[in-house]
């Protein structure tokens, strides 16, 4: 049975009607007329393809780093979170099992330490990272597990130096998945950790203020190493996180044409409750003030993430794409956003999620979850 939600507002500016059949996309359609069940009226609202936040922790059993998908995900207008590291091969199946139950889809970068975010030193002792393990888990879980995660700052692989990044790039060629890699204090310095990333690999954190190691030299320009990666390939997601994302860092970026692929939160409890992620609503709120436009902004978190992730049935109005949209709004409000340095700038323009169209039925979002918690 094909039916219909009506009404929508595309990021482009035209209104259409979305017609649905089995799940699926049938087509958009300038006006349906009144032929097929009505499943939403989404006037006033904008629509598109369901929110993918390509770098979140979901599961929910190690501290801090941690939350339930569905509060990460549905509630707040994303329809699919991509959790980055939290687990590794030990906990793998137990992250598996809590993913099923999930309304939100869940798909998992697999920490190349065994341990996962047990302890956030987990890549200080490399015994913990075993190609059996990985190798293992991958065929286990092949369409749970997308790729791999390391992260590569001072705090987390100890005086393991670049070894883990070695291991990491080498595995993820081996199993032809994207590696994400998470950048932050010194060391290893960035142009270290972007001499091994290849083609189709994720630089996540890519506007971090963390001196000297972000993306700008102390001259102002931007790191030769950096321009060279983007232009094999490497994208740059933003994950903004409790404290990688600096206004006066993307602000530079944007002005000298560095941009993002990917809008992500690198949300977990403690910023979702607490910020300064709150949540990706609020993250792509930032954007928008930064200037950038919303075709561009909601490409960032649907389009793009589905085609790193090599999901074609996702992030797209195709025919044949899966049903999942997220519906919101753009309010004319006074806001202060906080980046994770503790800057701040006033927006007069707020996006806030209404609701979402996931697994055949319209979901309302209620509103303490549609914004900040």
């Amino acid at each position: 049975m094909i039916q219909v939600i009506k009404n929508v507002l595309l990021t482009n500016g035209k209104k259409a009607d979305i017609l649905i059949e089995n799940g699926r996309i049938k087509d958009i359609v300038a006006n349906a007329g009144g032929f097929y069940p009505v499943v939403s009226d989404a006037e006033g609202m904008y629509a598109s393809p369901g929110w993918i936040d390509l770098h979140t922790h979901a599961f929910p059993k190690y501290k801090p780093y941690c939350a339930s998908p569905d509060k990460i995900g549905y509630q707040t207008g994303v329809t699919t979170v991509v959790d980055a590291g939290s687990s590794g091969a030990n906990t793998m199946e137990e992250f598996y099992q809590i993913a099923k139950t999930a309304r939100t889809r869940v798909l998992a970068f697999l920490n190349i330490s065994q341990i996962g975010l047990e302890r956030i030193d987990e890549l200080a002792n490399l015994d913990e990272v075993s190609w059996d393990a990985i190798h293992y888990a991958v065929n286990a879980y092949p369409s749970f597990i997308i790729g791999l995660k390391a992260r590569m700052s001072a705090s987390v692989i100890g005086d393991s130096g670049l070894k883990p990044l070695q291991l990491a790039a080498k595995y993820s060629k081996k199993l032809n998945k994207p590696l994400m890699v998470h950048i932050g204090s010194a060391p290893p310095m960035l142009h270290e950790i972007l001499s091994l990333l290849d083609k189709g690999d994720i630089l996540t954190h890519c506007y971090h203020g963390k001196s000297p190691n972000h993306i700008f030299q102390s001259n102002g320009e931007v790191d030769p190493a950096l321009a060279d990666a983007v232009r094999r390939g490497v994208y740059l997601d933003v994950g903004h996180g409790k404290s990688s994302f600096s206004f006066p860092i993307a602000t530079k970026a944007k002005e000298a044409g560095i941009y993002f692929d990917t809008i992500s939160t690198d949300i977990y409890e403690d910023n979702q409750i607490n910020g300064p992620v709150y949540s990706m609503a609020d993250t792509l709120t930032k954007f928008l003030k930064l200037g950038y436009p919303l075709e561009t902004i909601i490409r960032a978190v649907t389009e793009t993430p589905a085609q790193i992730l090599k999901q074609p049935w996702l992030g797209n109005f195709n025919c044949g794409s899966y049903a999942e949209f997220t519906f919101f709004t753009i309010e004319k409000e006074t806001k202060v956003l906080t980046d994770s340095l503790g800057n701040e700038i006033i927006t007069n323009q707020v996006i806030k999620p209404q609701g979402v169209f996931l697994g055949g039925e319209y979901i309302e979002l209620e509103k303490h979850y549609s914004y900040e918690v």
